[in-house]
């Protein structure tokens, strides 16, 4: 074994993380698989969610802490929480220096915690590219301060970030590794309790309470719509755990809590037994391409917000299969458009076309699995291998 090697074998790293929400908390959790596997006795700790822990991540805070809606007052009300929060964390990794610090998607608030640390020494690492090719072309600069290198989840990215002097590797997309490139539809709904045979539609109206409540009402109501053209089918809506009453609330409110099979997590359950799902533009619309489900993309939020967003849009899209496919291969109702009756009748046309024209949805299952292969990679120990090359190996 040569001495470098010895030495980096030796070293017992001590890995802070940052996750914000259900999204960062299942690929940091992913990433922590990878580096476990080089370093089975590596210590980690920061913010974080159940996912983590379950891989015995110490979380300082829960990542549900992080999650905040849109681009004005929603967060303004609680900056002084999180900025309380970060200035905390910064502190406490500034006094006890980590081996690396990767900050998890989030990047408002991960990206300026990175800048400090890494002013300070720290190695630093940012996962997920900020979607400056979509968003936020004005973040380079930041992302440039901040990260000694970036894990980029689009074989599209390094390149973009390489024009900016700005190392990155791509590490290919997590979920395209979780999730079978063929789903067990039939599997899914034994699972879930339903009938393996008729039409099934899925609602998943996000993963943040400020995106429940903009989100859901809409959605039931359009799933009522669905229900009087449709009486067979079945309706279900996973619901992440700490949401799950709220989302019983609204459905409740809307008159369709008997019509609605309402299901703690379960989302890839979920997903797998349906025919169509009407869903909250995130990374759960990349979850239903990669299990090559048709979807209605929807978004709304508070009219500010939306007008802010508006202005920062770089690109015709807004859900990622669309941006991928850089096509409308699905259709998306945001904020005015996004009414009850244009989402049903956007569901109802996958819908029908599921069982009068079968083409169709062979055609766009095809080019889902076309982008299932080319996000297929080996991400937790890519992510690794990358990670080991910048932490500093003491000498032999």
């Amino acid at each position: 074994m040569q001495p470098a090697q010895a030495a980096a074998d030796s070293v017992v790293p001590r890995i802070a993380m940052v996750a914000g929400e259900t999204s960062g908390d299942l690929l940091a959790s992913l990433l922590l698989d990878g580096l476990r596997q080089r370093w089975p006795e590596a210590q980690s700790m920061g913010i974080g969610g159940a996912a983590m822990q379950a891989r015995g991540f110490d979380a300082w805070w829960q990542s549900e802490r992080l999650a905040v809606h849109g681009y004005s007052w929603e967060v303004l009300m609680r900056v002084a929480e999180l900025l309380g929060i970060r200035k905390k964390l910064r502190q406490r990794l500034l006094a006890h220096p980590p081996s690396v610090f990767v900050g998890v998607d989030a990047p408002d608030f991960n990206l300026g915690l990175e800048t400090d640390l890494r002013a300070a020494g720290v190695k630093t690492v940012h996962f997920v590219c900020p979607s400056i090719w979509a968003w936020r072309a004005d973040r380079v600069e930041k992302i440039r301060r901040a990260a000694d290198h970036v894990l980029c989840i689009f074989p599209f990215e390094p390149e973009l970030l390489a024009q900016h002097g700005i190392e990155a590797t791509y590490v290919g997309h997590p979920l395209a590794q979780v999730i079978p490139m063929q789903p067990d539809r039939a599997a899914a709904r034994r699972r879930l309790g339903l009938p393996e045979d008729g039409l099934v539609l899925a609602l998943l109206p996000g993963s943040r309470r400020s995106e429940v409540r903009y989100i859901a009402s809409g959605f039931f109501k359009a799933a009522a719509l669905v229900k009087k053209a449709l009486p067979a089918i079945k309706i279900v809506a996973p619901a992440v755990p700490s949401l799950l009453e709220e989302l019983q609330r609204i459905a409740q409110q809307n008159g369709m809590q008997d019509q609605v099979l309402i299901v703690p997590g379960q989302s890839h359950d979920v997903l797998a037994a349906c025919d169509c799902t009407l869903i909250a533009s995130g990374t759960a619309t990349l979850e239903a391409a990669l299990f090559k489900r048709p979807m209605v993309i929807s978004y709304s939020m508070h009219p500010w917000s939306w007008r802010l967003m508006q202005r920062k849009q770089l690109q015709a899209w807004v859900g990622l299969p669309n941006i991928l496919c850089r096509d409308f291969v699905v259709p998306e109702l945001l904020q005015d458009a996004a009414t009850p009756e244009a989402l049903a009748q956007a569901a109802l046309a996958w819908l029908r076309a599921s069982q009068d024209a079968p083409a169709t949805i062979d055609a766009l299952e095809q080019r889902f699995t076309a982008l299932h292969h080319e996000l297929k990679r080996d991400t937790a120990e890519l992510a690794a291998h990358a990670i080991e090359k910048i932490i500093a190996i003491p000498a032999a």
